[in-house]
């Protein structure tokens, strides 16, 4: 008995054990305890009742090559720093900007990569209060501050991100499950703003606001049940997919306000949500302490993952990590540049990379296919690391004759716009840019859609109806907002009238009972554990005292936080070796307690 009382303690002690290191296939990762960012005083927070800590990052583009800036808010705190990544030591004696809040904390925030420039950038931040500020950290103003009488919304901002393409239109996503599209350029009102609906679907509205001048929100969205709790856009930028407290996944085609897929979790709400760097596949955590892997394309759950032990707080790809089956020299010609090349998910290559991906992927051999990487934190303080393999993916295709090659991603920025999903003529058909439909995955219980036809045949829907409600958002599509931004003319008469209040063909096919949650299990919603291949972690480790609640993948580096306020960066493997002795002896931030 007490032997294996002590047993019981050994073991235990050794699971408790944090790690600072671990080992994939591509190589060593290893914690930088001097590259760690935190509050200056380097005092483990009080996290009791405060929200989770998040983390922003920006490339300014300044002459001195390390133009990184990241962004962390702790309790009532925000702060902004040059970030060194594994180049040098963390200085946090020197803040660029330190801001401390009174009677609200930041819940969130988000840069504008396409503003950004050495002397200015533009910031978001999302109050537990309601209120979104818009500010600019290197230049220390204020610049304005939307729902600033909390009369749009009350409740905690549980997201906020620019609109893709956009210098000016950002979405927010508050607790009480509305979100709403935002100008900065427009004011926000001194009365509670009047709605009228411009479209209705299954378990969500759309309205635009009654006003005789253009005022923000220019759109309300009211999706699902309780909190709304994540949102991301797709990488093109053409759709969204939000996740809710009532469990359920939603993918929306942002132009055209059409819901183009749902998921339910397996259990309780899900919390986090992100896309593949092609917009192929959604992965969503939650409570289910689950990760799951959904087809943007068939609409369907493919694979679930099960490591953690507690609720998963961020999902998150990675684009610089990948491995490719490279078939015999007969059924695959190229040079080993245009091997490089076909890895290579750049932003700078992404067009014809992808497009030469999917066109290889197509052939009944499929000569090369691409392994996706992506990680998991979770409230039980573990790191989780995930294959998405070819087995999953098609289990049913045959492979040729192949050898593998591992390799570790060196794309110079991360993906964007590279090969992300399309509209089709009937809103229903997907593509991607250049490319043809991947061959539909096997057991496919998705919606049905249709031939594939020109996707630029059917204008948006959403900027005709939008025009004459909200001015400054009527643009040909969502990828023109950035060249037409400067415009002063924008087309204003297109008929309300195009819209239908009706669900889409796709959306009644999932009926009412279906959507009901004690009665999607075992359905296309909701598939059961054993009819879905079983995802295990690459690695599923334990790295902080505290829940985490952030995981960033970058080029040479992995950055990861913890809700003690302890910002850590993992250096990605043959990364460590840039530092150099002084760097590591003159840092200032010591050891991770």
């Amino acid at each position: 008995m007490l032997l294996s009382k002590m047993a019981a303690e050994g073991g235990g002690k050794e699971m408790n054990e944090i790690k600072t290191q671990f080992t994939t296939r591509e190589g060593l990762y290893k914690l930088l305890t001097h590259s760690e960012y935190s509050r200056p005083n380097r005092v483990p927070f009080n996290s009791q009742g405060s929200n989770p800590v998040k983390v922003s990052f920006v490339n300014v583009n300044d002459q001195s090559g390390n133009g990184d800036r990241i962004c962390f808010n702790v309790g009532r705190e925000l702060y902004f720093y040059i970030y060194k990544s594994v180049k040098k030591a963390a200085d946090l004696s020197k803040p660029i900007d330190k801001r401390i809040y009174k009677g609200t904390q930041p819940t969130c925030h988000d840069f504008n990569h396409l503003t950004a420039t050495a002397e200015s950038v533009s910031l978001l931040v999302g109050f537990s209060a309601g209120q979104v500020q818009l500010i600019d950290p290197i230049k220390k103003e204020t610049s304005k501050l939307f729902n600033e009488e909390r009369l749009i919304d009350k409740s905690r901002v549980s997201c906020v991100k620019w609109v893709p393409g956009s210098e000016s239109l950002f979405l927010v996503a508050h607790s009480s499950g509305n979100m709403y599209l935002y100008n900065v350029e427009h004011t926000c009102g001194t009365t509670a703003p009047h709605y009228q609906l411009l479209k209705q679907g299954e378990s969500f509205a759309v309205h635009t606001c009654k006003s005789k001048s253009t005022r923000n929100p220019l759109l309300k969205w009211t999706v699902g049940e309780g909190a709304l709790n994540e949102f991301a856009f797709s990488p093109d930028g053409k759709f969204f997919a939000c996740v809710n407290q009532d469990g359920f996944l939603r993918v929306f085609n942002f132009d055209s306000v059409e819901l183009h897929g749902t998921m339910k979790s397996y259990f309780g709400g899900l919390l986090c949500v992100c896309w593949s760097p092609d917009g192929k596949y959604i992965v969503t955590g939650g409570e289910d302490d689950l990760v799951t892997v959904w087809s943007f394309v068939d609409c369907r759950v493919i694979a679930r993952g099960h490591g953690h032990k507690s609720w998963v707080s961020v999902v998150a790809f990675d684009p610089y990590t990948t491995s490719v089956e490279e078939c015999d020299p007969m059924e695959f010609s190229g040079s080993d540049e245009d091997f490089q090349d076909l890895i290579h998910f750049g932003r700078d290559r992404a067009n014809s990379t992808q497009s030469r991906l999917s066109k290889r992927n197509s052939t009944e051999s499929r000569p090369v296919s691409v392994t996706y990487r992506f990680g998991s934190v979770g409230q039980d303080t573990q790191l989780c690391l995930w294959d998405l393999t070819e087995d999953i993916l098609f289990p049913h295709q045959p492979l040729s004759r192949a050898r593998t090659h591992t390799n570790v991603m060196n794309a110079t920025s991360p993906p964007a716009g590279s090969g992300g999903p399309n509209p089709g003529s009937n809103g229903n058909s997907i593509t991607t840019p250049g490319n043809s439909v991947p061959p539909p995955l096997p057991r496919s219980n998705s919606l049905p859609h249709s031939a594939v036809s020109n996707a630029g045949s059917k204008s948006s829907v959403m900027d005709g109806a939008i025009a004459s409600g909200v001015s400054k958002f009527a643009t040909l599509s969502l990828h023109d907002r950035k060249e037409r931004h400067h415009e002063k003319d924008h087309k204003r008469n297109h008929s309300m009238g195009h819209i239908s209040s009706k669900s889409s063909d796709k959306l009644n096919l999932v009926s009412k009972t279906k959507t009901d949650p004690a009665k999607t299990l075992g359905t296309p919603l909701c598939p059961r554990m054993e009819d879905v291949p079983l995802l295990e972690p690459l690695i599923c480790k334990k790295i902080a005292h505290e829940r985490l609640t952030v995981l960033i993948f970058l080029e040479d580096c992995i950055v990861t936080a913890c809700q003690e306020g302890f910002i850590c960066t993992w250096a990605r493997p043959g990364k460590v070796g840039l530092l150099s002795s002084q760097n590591q002896a003159n840092s200032p931030s010591g050891t991770v307690v």
